[in-house]
């Protein structure tokens, strides 16, 4: 089995430096906006004890762990939904995932740009939800209109299928993500054929500076802008850069020297699993809907 999770920010948050150190992929990381245009993307194997377990004990001819994709799609702008810096091609490819990993910048460099010009996670990642949601209202808004010129032969069924997106509508307009919503199976099945971008789950990764990699001053910001819903996760992209160049048992060393529970690739592993429902939550929150 094969997760897919995309790698989502603004310009120069650290994205492809991230995908980079965590999977070898070798993407283009610089200074200066729109680095990446197309998706870079990097796969690494699933650590699991129990499939190593099995292997031992019934001696397969084959092994086959489970892997994590990571697509690292380019940054997203304010005015991505309506086309600016490319971003329906952009937010096109965040359709495709199984989960978002959101990245937000908050390490300060003055070699590093920043397209607005300063430095202020809890803006960005508004910036960010802000075009998935208005990516989401235009996708709901096409959908209605073709259920309305589609239905005309079956009215009855058309209007009962307007009256169950106009949940969906209301929440996007209010400006609250589809992933918070109490959907049942049912609906859920046919809300999932949409691909709507605010319906996956998503983990944030606070790219932090090497001196703060176990924290930060604005993971406070973070965590009451993103409650319980959302995981958050500080990470620092150059230290990441730095273990990938070790031996195991040096990493698992170097990360415990900085006070790190394991390396940011077995966190943002784990995260993942757990947001997909795939490992249990140590939370005592239930999830409203699945991925998208």
């Amino acid at each position: 089995m094969s997760l897919k999770l995309g790698i989502v920010g603004m310009p120069n948050v650290g994205k492809s430096t991230l995908l980079n150190a965590l999977t070898h992929a070798h993407a283009e990381a610089s200074n200066y906006p729109f680095c990446t245009i197309e998706k870079n993307i990097g796969a690494v194997a699933i650590e699991d004890p129990l499939l190593v377990a099995l292997a031992r004990a019934l001696e397969p001819k084959e092994v086959i762990p489970a892997t994590i994709e990571f697509v690292d799609i380019a940054g997203l702008v304010r005015g991505a939904s309506q086309g600016q810096g490319l971003g329906n091609k952009f937010l096109g490819h965040i359709r495709d995932v199984d989960a978002i990993v959101h990245v937000v910048r908050c390490f300060r460099d003055v070699n590093v740009a920043h397209v607005d010009g300063r430095i202020d996670p809890v803006a960005d990642l508004e910036i960010v939800e802000t075009e998935l949601l208005l990516a989401d209202l235009e996708s709901l808004e096409k959908i209605e209109d073709r259920i309305r010129k589609e239905g005309k032969a079956r009215p009855k069924e058309a209007q009962q299928d307007i009256e169950r997106l106009a949940p969906l509508v209301a929440a996007v307009r209010a400006g609250t993500p589809l992933r918070r919503l109490a959907i049942d199976a049912t609906q859920l099945e046919w809300v999932r054929e949409f691909r709507l971008l605010t319906m996956k789950p998503v983990v944030v990764v606070a790219n932090v500076a090497e001196q703060d990699a176990g924290g930060g001053a604005d993971l406070e910001r973070l965590r009451e802008t993103l409650g319980e819903d959302v995981p958050l996760l500080p990470v620092s992209a150059r230290i990441e850069e730095e273990l990938a160049q070790l031996t195991a048992e040096e990493r698992e060393l170097f990360a415990r020297d900085l006070g790190l529970a394991g390396s940011g690739l077995q966190r943002l592993i784990e995260a993942g699993r757990r947001l997909l429902g795939l490992i249990p939550s140590t939370r005592s929150r239930t999830r409203s809907c699945r991925p998208g």
